[in-house]
């Protein structure tokens, strides 16, 4: 684990603006930065940056946080790879909590295949544009598969020398050690003897959704029977081919933006169409698709379009690896190409325009595109059409949420015209022995009834929940600094009247709004403000040094995306033009004293307004005689509301 001093060494160091500036053009905007949001399509910039408080906060899809939180979300990296290329990227040496000898043993060979991964990576990369037998060999091959300079350098593809051992040689030399080169499988030790894996054959990196190196993929040039034409590297303690995919590095952040992934077989096809301009794509690189795979998907989006070629042959077997994405609870488009045309071909020889149409016009739901597939299979024999109705059932068992169960056996009755009956009995048959064979209990599908819901009243806003949010607000912004307040002393002047006796005290105002709600014996309804509160006010009152981004930091993801939201509301005001729509804003001309005098003062007017209302409904269930205590209560409710509305120059 990384050692705390890292971590905060890390977020002292780290600015948002500079980090968030690397993927988000940025103009100034007040003390604050402005720019498009990374996350959604939008032509009015609504992502803002706050240097000050060392928060972002995106109002188009509502995500915000810390420095952290933005790379987690925008780069999809896990907590430790966002430390990681942190303390890459300021210069600051990773510290490693206390660990065994064999765990440190394990955490350097790792790092160690790495490295060499990283430096085959770049050599062979270098040798496809430098050396005279990688541009005459591999780099022509490239350019007529049509491939731009620029395509070659994004990919970093490379080329591995036609001969025995040139790329062991050269890692020895620049003192790699043989035991990590024979494990990452980049070479093959036989004795005495050390061969080259990949001799021959031009090299497609394959990375880590973070982008290290894993492994490589290799395609031979030459004629050769004995030879695969395409060989990936072996597992290792780095690289699980049923866990990584072809491109999710350069796509991860097309897939969460465009909210789909195109799913393709080959290196090619994804390099292909990426070219194009089409960049949500991903590969499984030739190998079977993987629940594994499927999964890391599932972080950027639950859409996934499945692109086969116009190859008939490999589509039943190729249906298999859809059952897989069904059973993740995602939802799943296929796509065939023109016979003779896959993916790459299509990619070369169409627009940007024409492949986007062709995507978006001839994508099917799987079910529809099984059916159509099947059908044609069975064609008018009985028994095959029985079995391609049970095959298409079977598909939708796979799928967890009961809702699109019943809504994909409605449209496999319509499509293969037989009753929904029966294909609910058959769907309750597979369920059923599935929960035999793996001991698990499954709900049988059950047929929803329509109900025509109720007309939804207008959403009224929360006046609690606002002040509540207020008052965090203020805690964070302002906790620590020291005002003049005017502390209302209750009590019945001469005529028994309640009034308000003024009286100034000086206080910081975390202990005011403490004191304040701790005397009124007011609790926060809302639990999630009512944990912060505890929270910042404990912090407050034991850190005199309270800094609004460490405390930030110090919070779980959830907490800090909360308070994030909440010290970047007031910036929404400076995203629109408000008066456009006939809304005046208020200026900030209040002093800080008078503000969180007004806000608990609201909420003590509402508190009393809520006992009012309660009062009265209890007294029309009550007896005559009980009724005038409840009735006195009432009258000097409504006369501690009206003090309170005068104070707050409110009409009743």
């Amino acid at each position: 684990m990384i050692a705390r001093t890292t971590i905060d060494n890390v977020f002292e160091t780290a600015r948002v603006e500079e980090v968030v500036g690397d993927f988000v053009q940025l103009k100034k905007s007040g003390s604050n930065f402005k720019g498009l949001s990374p996350f959604t399509d939008e032509r009015s910039p609504s992502f803002m940056v706050s240097p000050v408080k060392q928060i972002w906060k995106d109002f188009s899809s509502g995500k915000g946080g810390n420095v952290v939180a933005f790379l987690m979300e925008h780069e999809h990296f896990t907590y430790p790879e966002a430390i990681k290329y942190l303390a890459k990227k300021y210069g600051i040496e990773i510290e490693e909590t206390v660990q065994s000898d064999e765990q440190k043993e394990q955490a350097n060979e790792r790092e160690s295949l790495y490295l060499v991964s990283d430096f085959a990576k770049d050599y062979f990369h270098s040798t496809l544009l430098k050396s005279e037998h990688g541009k005459a060999i591999g780099l022509s091959y490239f350019k007529e598969r049509g491939f731009t300079d620029e395509t070659i350098k994004k990919f970093e593809l490379g080329y591995s020398l036609d001969q025995w051992d040139a790329f062991t040689t050269a890692a020895i030399k620049k003192a790699y050690k043989l035991e990590y080169l024979e494990k990452t499988g980049l070479s093959i030790v036989k004795g005495e003897k050390q061969f080259d894996r990949f001799k021959g054959r031009v090299i497609f990196p394959i990375l880590s959704m973070s982008g290290r190196t894993l492994g490589f993929g290799g395609r031979i040039l030459k004629s050769d029977k004995k030879a695969a034409k395409y060989l990936n590297s072996p597992e290792s303690d780095i690289y699980h081919k049923s866990k990584v995919l072809y491109g999710i590095y350069l796509a991860k952040q097309s897939i969460a933006k465009e909210d789909n992934c195109y799913l393709v077989e080959g290196y090619t096809d994804v390099i292909q169409l990426y070219q194009a301009g089409i960049h949500n794509v991903v590969s499984s690189s030739g190998t079977a698709l993987t629940s594994d795979q499927i999964r890391l998907v599932n972080r950027l989006t639950k859409n996934i379009t499945v692109l086969f070629d116009g190859d008939a042959a490999g589509l039943r077997a190729s249906l298999r690896g859809v059952d897989l994405i069904l059973e993740q609870g995602m939802n799943v488009k296929i796509c065939t190409f023109p016979e003779g045309e896959d993916p790459d071909s299509f990619a070369r020889n169409n627009s940007l325009d024409a492949i986007r149409t062709y995507l978006k016009e001839k994508s099917q739901d799987f079910i529809s595109f099984k059916a159509s597939l099947l059908a044609m299979e069975a064609k008018n024999d009985p028994i095959k059409k029985a079995e391609t109705i049970r095959d298409m059932v079977v598909s939708i068992a796979k799928i967890p949420d009961v809702i699109k169960r019943e809504v994909y056996i409605k449209e496999c009755s319509r499509i293969m015209d037989i009753s929904e009956d029966v294909l609910f009995d058959t769907l309750a048959q597979i369920l059923q022995k599935e929960r035999k064979d793996t001991g698990k209990k499954t709900v049988a599908p059950q047929v929803f009834n329509v109900v025509t819901p109720e007309k939804q009243s207008v959403r009224k806003i929360n006046i609690l929940y606002e002040l509540e949010r207020k008052i965090i607000e203020l805690l964070l912004l302002y906790g620590t600094v020291e005002e003049e307040f005017e502390d209302l002393i209750l009590e019945t002047n001469e005529k028994g009247e309640i009034a308000f006796k003024p009286e100034t005290v000086k206080s910081k105002v975390f202990e005011k709004v403490y004191l304040d709600l701790q005397d009124d014996e007011i609790e926060f309804a809302n639990e999630d403000f009512r944990v912060l509160y505890y929270e910042i006010i404990n912090k407050l009152n034991t850190d005199e040094g309270f800094q609004i981004d460490t405390f930030i930091n110090e919070l779980q993801s959830e907490k800090a995306s909360s308070i994030t939201d909440i010290l970047m509301d007031e910036e929404r005001y400076n995203l629109h033009d408000w008066e456009s729509k006939q809304i005046y804003v208020k200026e900030k001309t209040h002093t800080i004293a008078q503000v969180v005098s007004e806000t608990i003062l609201n909420l003590r007017r509402y508190l009393v307004t809520q006992k009012i209302n309660e009062l009265s409904e209890e007294i029309k269930v009550q007896e005559p005689d009980g009724r005038e205590n409840s009735l006195q209560d009432i009258v000097d409710y409504i006369t501690l509301k009206k003090v309170l509305s005068e104070k707050l120059n409110r009409v009743l």
